[in-house]
């Protein structure tokens, strides 16, 4: 019709003249471009506003710690990394059985865990990551026993050994160094650990410091669970203990009867074996004890306990 206004060029309803089919090939692809450019942009905006300010000031990464007296083998070097915020120490006891906490403890950014303690088949209640793996000597043929499962499937986990000079000396080629030089040839990749003889030392006298006692003159061995303590208070910023008991569960007369180990079922009973080795005059673990400094040390560190639940202090 004569004098009619022609349809505005963004009314979807307009006709659209013909267009050859490349120019619509090269619009959408424009079109695409541009989209993705903005998301770009917008992603990276983001991620800064999330990390590039806490607390009011620019976010850093944290340095690298240092961690004297754990010594790589074979060059010796100290063991290195970035500290951990959130840890989970995962006890081998059998309260973790039932527990369901396997979701929980992975979701921590670091796991210690202990000795041969595996996860496969309890992966519901203990999870399946490992950041660390504190390890006493008489555990190292545990874990020789089982090598594709604890040195070629989990690269990623650093093992630190303890033990007594005459199984641990490298100058003098104890056997338990030597098992470990073979077993990285085999696996090259392998970040093993040792501890020195001046942290084996350093331990020590925290115990004595923490009882009054000489740990040689009274008897006593340094549980795995000890060294495992030390360490995460060296490397992480908020540690979650799972399925450690208290120093009083074992003497409470309605305390739940488990296994010592969670993958070794119908074998020791837990608290009979604290029990047993807490008096025991020498050659004894002295579990409770450990504990009642454990819960010291959670008044001074930021340190819970879960499965059960206690309180330090």
């Amino acid at each position: 019709m004569e004098g009619a206004r022609p349809n505005p060029p963004c009314d979807p309803g307009a006709p659209r003249p013909p267009q050859p089919r490349g120019i619509k090939m090269l619009v959408r692809v424009f079109f695409v471009l541009v989209c993705a450019a903005a998301l770009s942009v917008f992603y990276v905006l983001l991620c800064r506003e999330a990390v590039g300010q806490r607390d009011g000031s620019a976010y850093t990464a944290p340095a690298a710690l240092s961690l004297q007296g754990y010594s790589r083998v074979p060059d010796g070097k100290p063991l290195r990394r970035a500290p951990c915020r959130r840890c989970a120490v995962v006890s081998s006891s059998g309260q973790m059985l039932g527990s369901h906490l396997g979701r929980a403890i992975d979701g921590q950014e670091c796991v210690l865990r202990m000795n041969h303690a595996p996860t496969a088949g309890f992966e519901e209640d203990v999870g399946t990551r490992s950041t660390v793996r504190v390890v006493s000597h008489t555990s190292v043929p545990l874990l020789l026993r089982n090598q594709p499962y604890f040195f070629q499937q989990s690269r990623d986990t650093v093992y630190v050994i303890w033990g007594p000079s005459r199984k641990m000396s490298r100058e003098k080629g104890s056997p338990t160094y030597r098992a470990l030089l073979k077993v990285l040839e085999m696996y090259p990749y392998l970040q093993l650990y040792t501890l020195t003889e001046e942290k084996m030392e350093y331990c020590d006298d925290v115990f004595q410091n923490e009882t009054g006692k000489n740990r040689v003159k009274s008897g006593s061995f340094l549980s795995t669970g000890w060294f495992t303590m030390i360490l995460a208070m060296e490397l992480c910023e908020h540690i979650c203990v799972f399925g450690m008991v208290s120093d009083s569960y074992c003497r409470e007369k309605n305390h739940s009867s488990v296994p010592y180990h969670y993958f070794e079922k119908g074998r020791l009973d837990e608290c009979r074996m604290y029990l047993v080795h807490e008096k025991a005059p020498r050659a004894g673990h002295r579990f409770i004890t450990e504990k009642t400094i454990f819960s010291r040390w959670a008044k001074r560190k930021d340190i819970i306990f879960t499965h059960p639940s206690w309180a330090g202090g």
